[in-house]
């Protein structure tokens, strides 16, 4: 049986010049915007366009086990995202997780 679950990621978001770039730092999916804002709408858009065609074309599962990105059957918990990457005063991360499309099977 197959069962969809949820996904960790790193959301990384830096102002260059007059634009925000957002970056998925797992997945290395990335977008701009006017603002903060449009750029994270922006990526929450093409995080779900990356994770959705990976499930269409059967590449999910082994996309995520080979980029070391962990599975969770159930949804974590707030006390348990944390941001993994180094502190940085010119960017601004964000931990954000994804109801993945991709099933496992269990």
């Amino acid at each position: 049986m197959r069962s969809p679950g949820y996904i960790k990621v790193t959301l990384k978001f830096l102002k260059e010049g007059n634009r925000w770039t957002a970056l998925c730092v797992e997945l290395g999916t990335a977008t701009f915007g006017r603002s903060i804002n449009e750029a994270a709408e922006r990526i929450k858009e093409a995080v779900l366009l990356h994770l959705n065609t990976l499930e269409d074309v059967g590449e999910c599962e082994r996309f995520l086990k080979k980029h070391g990105i962990t599975f969770y059957a159930h949804k974590p918990k707030a006390e348990e995202i944390k941001i993994p990457s180094p502190y940085n005063p010119a960017a601004y991360f964000k931990s954000s997780v994804y109801q993945v499309p991709c099933a496992r099977s269990a």
